[in-house]
């Protein structure tokens, strides 16, 4: 974990670490308070995830998909599951 000071000293260097390397930056305030840098395409792909998680549609058929694939079997969604009326 960096101290804020490290981080505003650095900026540039800490912020591409972040964006080439994919992993979150942890920076902590003198006074205990800390926070994450990490770069826009894996804070999107976290939101994406957390949405999908959340989802109890999608988490239904990912476990449908999952129980067809173990039994070698494709499995054919339905017209509303596409999203056709």
């Amino acid at each position: 974990m960096l101290s804020v000071n490290q981080f505003r000293a650095n900026i540039k260097q800490y912020v591409d670490l972040a964006i080439d390397n994919h992993e979150p930056l942890h920076v902590s305030r003198k006074n205990g308070e800390a926070f994450v840098v990490v770069s826009l395409e894996d804070y999107e792909r976290e939101q994406e995830t957390l949405y999908v998680l959340g989802n109890r549609s999608l988490m239904n058929q990912i476990q449908k998909s999952l129980k067809t694939y173990e039994k070698e079997k494709g499995y054919t969604p339905t017209s509303d599951e596409l999203g056709f009326e």
